[in-house]
C-alpha cells in the first residue's frame, strides 16, 4: 500500500503553503521526498493509498501521569468514556500547562497500562483540526496522525536535525521528548554520555561531530519520518475519535484495495487463485469418483437380479423386485413366504401383548386385516415396534388393524 507522509505546517495553511512530504510505495522504502503546495501533493486519495499526518516535535509536549484506578476501560473512547478520561487528564495536567486545557488536544500512548504511568502527548487543538481539514479538503483525507518523535522506552537516542544555521537536538528517551538548539553551550549542558547513540541528518552531521567530538550515525529525514509513520502512536483521540473511526474504515478499504491491486501482492493473488482452482478440481474429481463407485454398486445389484432371475428384463428397483421374485419362487415351490397368512398371523400373535380377538379377518395379496380389536394408540405402537424387526408394519384403517410387509425388507 502506497503511503504519503505529510508534515503538518506550523502556521495555518493557504494555497501557497509548502508541505514537506515523503512518498513510500510499500510503507518500508522511500520513493520520493520533496515539498509542494496542497494542490500538487501526490496520491490524491487514490485506491490503495494511505495518508499519514506527521506532527513535528516542536508542536508537541509530553507528560507522564498516573491515571486514577478505573479510568481506563475496554470502551475508553466510547459511550462517553472519552469525555471522562479527558476531564481526568485536564485535572492532572492543569498545573503543568501554560495554555488553557480546553484549547488543547490530548492523546494517550498506545495500549496504556491501567496500573502504570501513562505518556500523554499535548498539542493545540485548533491548529491540529485546521491542518487536518485543509488536507481533507484538498483530497488527502488522513488515515493516521503520528508524532515525529515519541518517548522511547527501549533506548535513549539523541537526534540532530535541521540545517546548520538552525539545527536542533531532540532527545527521545525514557524520560520523554526534549528539544534544544544546537550550540556549544547546550552541548556542554547536555553532557551526552559517550556510550549512547547520536543520530544526525547528513546536512548537520559535520556540525554534530565537531561539537560532540565523536562520530555520529547518519539518517535521512525521510527515513526518520517513515519510521515515525510505522509507530503504534495515533493522536486521533477524544475530539478526533469520530474521524478516527472514519480513518480506520479508510485504512481497511485501502488495505483491501492494495491486496487486490498492488503489484507486491501479485504473487499472493496468484497463489490464492491457484489454491481455489486446485480445490475445485479436487472436489470435482472426488465427486466423480464417488459417483462412479455408486454407479458400479448399482450395476452390481442389477447384475445379481438379472443373473438370478433372467425373466426380469427391466430393472426399476432391484431390491424390491428381488424380494418379489423370491416370494414368487417360494410360493411356486410350496414353501412358506413372509407374505403368507400363516407367517403374518403368527408374527402378529407373537408381537401383540393384548388378550383381544378379532371379530373378522381378511387376507388379500399379502395384506392382513383384522377387525374388532380396538387397539389403543399405546397398544398399536407396541405392536408396530415388535413387528418391525420381522419386516412388518401395523396400522389402523377404519375399524381394522392392517398388517403389511415393509417394502424392501
Amino acid at each position: 500500500m502506497t503511503t504519503l507522509i505529510v508534515t503538518l505546517p506550523p502556521e495555518p495553511s493557504d494555497a501557497a503553503t509548502l508541505y514537506d512530504y515523503v512518498l513510500s510505495p510499500d510503507g518500508n522504502s522511500v520513493s520520493e521526498q520533496s515539498r509542494a503546495p496542497l494542490a500538487l501533493l501526490p496520491l490524491a486519495d487514490k485506491a490503495g493509498s494511505e495518508v499519514v499526518a506527521l506532527v513535528a516535535a516542536r508542536h508537541l509536549s509530553w507528560h507522564q501521569v498516573q491515571l486514577p484506578k478505573g479510568t481506563l476501560g475496554r470502551r475508553v473512547f466510547q459511550e462517553g468514556g472519552g469525555l471522562r478520561v479527558r476531564a481526568v487528564l485536564e485535572g492532572l495536567l492543569e498545573e503543568r500547562l501554560l495554555d488553557d486545557t480546553s484549547q488543547l488536544h490530548f492523546a494517550l500512548e498506545p495500549q496504556p497500562a491501567a496500573d502504570a504511568p501513562v505518556w500523554v502527548a499535548v498539542c493545540e487543538r485548533a491548529w491540529l483540526r485546521a491542518a487536518l481539514q485543509a488536507l481533507e479538503q484538498s483530497g488527502h483525507p488522513v488515515s493516521r496522525i503520528v508524532p515525529e518523535f515519541a518517548p522511547d522506552s527501549l533506548s535513549d537516542t539523541l537526534y540532530i536535525t535541521g540545517q546548520p544555521d538552525a539545527a536542533q537536538m531532540v532527545c527521545a528517551a525514557q524520560g520523554g521528548v526534549t528539544l534544544w538548539p544546537v550550540s556549544p553551550a547546550t552541548v556542554a549542558l547536555l553532557n551526552w554520555p559517550p556510550d549512547q547513540l547520536i543520530v544526525a541528518e547528513p546536512t548537520v552531521a559535520a556540525l554534530a561531530e565537531q561539537l560532540f567530538k565523536r562520530s555520529v550515525s547518519l539518517q535521512q529525514s525521510a527515513q526518520r519520518q517513515l519510521l515515525a509513520a510505522q509507530s503504534a502512536w495515533d493522536l486521533a483521540q477524544f475530539d478526533f475519535a469520530n474521524s478516527n473511526r472514519a480513518r480506520t474504515w479508510k485504512r481497511w478499504q485501502t488495505a483491501l484495495s492494495a491486496l487486490l491491486q498492488a503489484p507486491r501482492w501479485r504473487a499472493a493473488r496468484v497463489a490464492a487463485l491457484a489454491l481455489v482452482a486446485i480445490n475445485l478440481v479436487g472436489l470435482n474429481a472426488w465427486a466423480w469418483k464417488e459417483k462412479s463407485q455408486t454407479n458400479a454398486q448399482r450395476l452390481a445389484i442389477r447384475a445379481v437380479l438379472t443373473d438370478t432371475f433372467p425373466n426380469v428384463r427391466v430393472v426399476v428397483d432391484a431390491p424390491v423386485q428381488m424380494a418379489k421374485e423370491v416370494a414368487a419362487l417360494a410360493h411356486a415351490s410350496g414353501l412358506p413366504s413372509d407374505r403368507d397368512f400363516d407367517r403374518m398371523s403368527s408374527a402378529f400373535v407373537a408381537a401383540a401383548s393384548v388378550n383381544k380377538s378379532p371379530v373378522a379377518i381378511e387376507f388379500v395379496a399379502g395384506e392382513l386385516r383384522m377387525k374388532g380389536l380396538a387397539l389403543s394408540p399405546q397398544e398399536l405402537a407396541s405392536v408396530s415396534l415388535n413387528l418391525k424387526p420381522q419386516g412388518y408394519s401395523a396400522s389402523i384403517e377404519a375399524d381394522a388393524v392392517v398388517i403389511k410387509q415393509v417394502a424392501g425388507l
